[in-house]
């Protein structure tokens, strides 16, 4: 039986308090960590893997079923309004983009699926493929890891279960095995968070390995709210050691992104 699959380490779930079920969670949330954990060695591969395609025009896509590929979907599309960058990824869910929302009966069993979904994006050797499934049986992820490979594309997989056919099919297989859910097979909860925290620390490397970030910072984040406005403003005065929080908005504002405003104080093009 897959380690997803298991049945609970509690029991009698309805008759637990409040705080017994809360605390329950927690407990076993505590083991995703260094589940994880245990995965640096091949998600440093990865991102190292992907770097190295992304400088020769090559992109990253995620494809998975149900809460694996809303996960990646979420992923993906947190890339532009933090690292101001389009395009670089993409997040292709069994069943299209209404799945985000509602189930779609037998897509995530069409083995073909993820590269008829793919083939709209005209994929290369340059680009990789991420398979997402906690059990890492999904057909829609084998098959789409498969006739990746056979492309010449790099995969990889992100799965909670040893031994999975995802994994097999991946050049580099991301096993974080979370062990038996709180709810029995409900891998929205451990599963899901290992998988989200794994995809954070390749979407996140990968962008500061291209030199999205200086420093700590975000310097091409969108300006797309007022918060994120006065954190780039704050950011333009500590960069550029500017104390007129105005005229350091004003750069922000003139120039779209601190990166632009910090390079043209720099330049002199805008006195500090």
């Amino acid at each position: 039986m897959k380690t997803t699959e298991q049945n609970s380490r509690y029991d009698n779930l309805e008759k637990l308090s409040t705080r017994e079920l809360i605390e329950g969670i927690n407990r076993e949330d505590h083991c995703v960590a260094d589940a994880v954990q245990a995965t640096l060695p091949q998600v440093e591969k990865l991102v190292d893997g992907i770097v190295e395609r992304v400088g020769k025009g090559g992109r990253i896509f995620y494809i998975g079923a149900g809460t694996s590929g809303r996960i990646g979907v979420v992923d993906a599309s947190e890339i532009p309004p933090t690292y101001g960058v389009r395009g670089l990824f993409a997040g292709l869910i069994a069943g299209g983009p209404q799945a985000v929302f509602n189930a779609v009966e037998g897509a995530e069993d069409d083995a073909g699926g993820a590269w008829r979904d793919l083939s709209e994006y005209g994929p290369c050797r340059e680009d990789t493929l991420i398979g997402i499934a906690a059990s890492g049986t999904t057909p829609y992820v084998v098959g789409g890891l498969r006739r990746a490979r056979e492309e010449g594309l790099l995969t990889a997989c992100v799965v909670c279960n040893e031994g999975s056919p995802a994994a097999a099919e991946a050049e580099i297989p991301i096993v974080a095995v979370v062990g038996p859910e709180f709810v029995t097979g409900s891998t929205r909860m451990k599963a899901a968070t290992a998988q989200k925290m794994i995809l954070n620390m390749v979407s996140t490397a990968t962008m500061i390995r291209l030199g999205r970030v200086k420093g700590s910072k975000m310097f091409d984040m969108q300006l797309s709210n007022a918060k994120l406005v006065d954190r780039g403003t704050r950011m333009i005065m500590e960069e550029c050691g500017i104390s007129d929080y105005e005229k350091a908005k004003a750069a922000l504002l003139k120039y779209g992104s601190v990166r632009a405003a910090v390079s043209a104080i720099g330049a002199g093009t805008l006195e500090a």
